[in-house]
């Protein structure tokens, strides 16, 4: 079941964003023709960096690869850094994560011998023991050299009940869009007579075994200004796609329509979702008999996490009164009711708070088992999980979990009990725990050793008052005996955006290449976030996101009166929002840092919705269509506010030109600016690995270990 399907669908990530070009509106040419700041710095960065593989574009980023390599790959600590890396990622001991289900415990495996991967299982039984014996089901690496493709496994969505049947998706070099085929365990081979989609951005659910529903790109005008597709249709086994059944017509202006289902006891049922924006949907059940779409009763901010015991749980990102209710509950509130009687009367019944929190605590996810439902709680950024059932009311207990840190459900599955909770923190490795929900009954079965020396790292949170008088939470990672002169090289880390919340995690390469070496880490927990709830990341959407900055800013602030560090010695990293989030601080704040790690950021926010799936996020951050918002837009873009006899800190750039979620060209024309200004920044765009830049583990280790070789030249030398 999709929790949130569209952080799911849309964001990632990571993280968060997606893709393809957009038509310009002559009402768009006519205002960028208006616009004083869209004249001269707009056209000093051309648009043939836009060109994702073009020519001279690629020239371009070549000779920016070649220089920012050669820089750093001379330092003796880059060949230190990825080789450190580089035994992390390919390490034989790391934790084999999981999935349960139909008796067998799935896990896609990479390491230096399975570079781009291996699907295989085991029984649960074997997978406990320290060495399980597996069953190896697909090599991607095998694949991609028998099809001599560059394939990226992207996950399969296997059908119920009978495990073996999956939808394999497969990814050329690591994008969004991916060709589907219908694999077979037990035969342990693609069905020449299965289910084979083309790449696109395709989403589908099984009706049953020889029926799909699926949202693809069905042709001319099938995809939204987002990239995303608005039509469904059903698709036979053995029926090509063309001659699909249609089901559902969103609209182009929509952020996309995808099809899920859930399970009510025995019956499954088919239901879709319309994003009308990131942030506002409409839920759809689709009827067995092929009669019009219903849509559900719901708020447009909203996310349907399942269905337990008859009852449809509600994650509400607004306050919500139903109709002929009495109630009324609260954004960040989880809420149900009989989904029976609501299919049979289109009327809402039995309705029911689940949980509701207080204002340092917030749902950080819910599962569902055959027996219980299980929230992962944040309170006060701290993890804690707690089983709910339902008779007539519903009940909890808290789960007796030991108190180390983060907490998440790795494996659930609604036709069993068992699931698997990873455990970590900043100095903890991770430690996977079988839970049996339904007894209570906790096992310890895997855990990593030690990446990197942490028996003289401290961990602390404090809190920075923001400059509207907000309370912003942060961690210091730091080793026992600094000393408090300002000289600490300190790494600041937040991410801002899209309700995604920031957790102490263990990160081996974070320890041994940054902490071991005397860096201090800091994790700030800014609004834009999800760590308190739909409020906190509301607090700073569209044209109220300078608090964001604001906090990030004051975080900063916070950690040099302490003295843990001082702006020369103090750097900055973040990805994608985040990269936008880097982009924002280095024009606002050039004075606060000394090193801005820039990772497949935005920060083009004129022609951000423009750009791939750059329409999806208007929701969060306005539109450049609309006046207000275009002029707020205009202060904050990165691009549009470089000084080009601004005195700034060094800057590294870090994409992909696989990535179909973030267009390179946001990185490729502020570095044309700052080349053309004469200010100074590093830049290294992977050829591969898509958004998250994880083509291979290899490619990992590499981009780390330039990055950190970066920030010591900045704030250790």
């Amino acid at each position: 079941m999709k929790a949130n399907l569209l952080t799911t669908v849309v964001i990632a990530s990571t993280c968060i964003l997606a893709g393809c070009n957009n038509p310009e509106p002559e009402q768009q040419k006519n205002m960028e023709q208006q616009t004083p700041l869209m004249t001269k710095k707009a056209t000093d960065a051309p648009l043939w960096l836009e060109e994702v593989e073009g020519e001279q574009a690629l020239t371009k980023v070549n000779q920016w690869n070649d220089t920012t390599l050669e820089k750093l790959m001379a330092d003796k600590r880059y060949q230190q850094y990825f080789d450190a890396g580089l035994e992390i990622v390919n390490s034989k001991d790391k934790i084999p994560y999981g999935t349960y289900r139909g008796g067998y415990v799935y896990n896609f495996w990479q390491d230096e011998d399975n570079v781009r991967g291996l699907l295989r299982r085991t029984t649960l039984d074997e997978y406990a023991k320290a060495q399980p014996k597996w069953e190896n089901l697909l090599s991607i690496d095998n694949l991609a050299a028998l099809e001599e493709k560059n394939w990226v496994y992207k996950g399969s969505k296997c059908f119920e009940g009978n495990y073996d049947r999956c939808l394999i998706s497969l990814s050329n070099g690591g994008k969004d869009s991916v060709e589907i085929r219908e694999w077979d365990h037990s035969s342990q081979t693609f069905l020449e007579e299965g289910f084979t989609l083309p790449e696109a951005k395709t989403d589908f659910n099984w009706k049953d075994i020889n029926n799909l529903n699926i949202a693809t790109d069905w042709g001319e005008n099938s995809l939204t200004e987002s990239g995303y597709p608005y039509i469904v249709k059903t698709l036979q086994r053995g029926q090509p796609l063309a001659e699909a059944k249609h089901v559902f017509s969103g609209e182009q202006t929509d952020v996309g329509v995808f099809p899920f289902s859930v399970k009510l006891g025995e019956q499954n049922l088919n239901m879709l979702v319309r994003a009308r924006t990131f942030y506002e949907s409409e839920y759809f059940w689709l009827p067995d008999d092929g009669s019009e779409a219903k849509q559900l009763p719901l708020p447009s901010k909203v996310s349907v996490e399942g269905v337990f015991k008859g009852q449809l749980v509600l994650s509400l990102n607004q306050q919500w009164s139903p109709t002929g209710s009495q109630q009324t509950f609260e954004s960040g509130d989880l809420a149900s009711f009989d989904l029976s009687h609501w299919l049979e009367k289109q009327q809402i019944k039995n309705l029911q708070l689940l949980y509701h929190p207080d204002q340092r605590s917030t749902v950080d996810g819910v599962s569902i088992s055959a027996n219980k439902v299980v929230l992962t709680l944040l309170e006060n950024v701290k993890s804690n999980l707690y089983l709910y059932d339902f008779d007539t009311k519903w009940s909890h207990v808290k789960l007796a979990m030991p108190e180390n840190g983060s907490m998440s459900v790795s494996s659930v599955n609604r036709d069993s009990d068992i699931i698997f909770v990873n455990q970590e923190s900043f100095v903890a490795p991770d430690t996977l725990f079988k839970v049996d929900v339904n007894n209570l009954d906790i096992t310890e079965i895997k855990s990593i050793p030690a990446r990197f020396d942490a028996s003289n790292i401290v961990v602390e949170q404090f809190q920075a008052s923001s400059k509207d008088g907000e309370k912003i939470p942060y961690f210091v990672v730091r080793q026992k005996d600094i000393k408090y002169d300002g000289s600490n090289p300190t790494l600041q880390y937040a991410y801002g955006g899209f309700q995604v919340s920031l957790k102490p995690s263990y990160s081996g390469i974070l320890g041994k290449n940054w902490l071991e070496q005397g860096g201090v880490y800091v994790l700030a927990n800014i609004r834009g976030g999800g760590e308190f709830g739909p409020n906190w990341h509301q607090a700073g959407l569209k044209t109220k996101r300078q608090v964001i900055y604001d906090d990030m800013i004051a975080v900063g602030e916070d950690i040099i009166a302490k003295k843990i560090t001082s702006p020369e010695h103090l750097g900055i990293m973040g990805g994608s929002n985040g990269g936008l989030l880097m982009g924002v601080m280095y024009t606002q704040r050039p004075d606060l840092w000394n090193a801005v790690v820039c990772q497949v950021p935005l920060l083009d926010m004129l022609r951000y919705h423009k750009l791939l799936a750059g329409a999806s996020w208007v929701g969060e951050y306005g539109s450049p269509d609309i006046p207000n918002e275009r002029e707020f837009l205009e202060k904050i873009s990165p691009l549009h506010n470089i000084d080009p006899k601004g005195d700034y800190p060094s800057i590294l750039f870090v994409t992909s030109t696989k990535d179909d979620r973030v267009h390179p060209a946001h990185a490729r024309k502020m570095a044309y600016l700052l080349e053309n200004y004469g200010h100074d920044f590093e830049y290294y765009e992977n050829i591969d690995g898509g958004h998250s830049a994880s083509a291979n583990l290899r490619e990992t280790a590499k981009r780390t270990a330039l990055e950190y070789t970066f920030l010591s030249q900045k704030l250790m030398d």
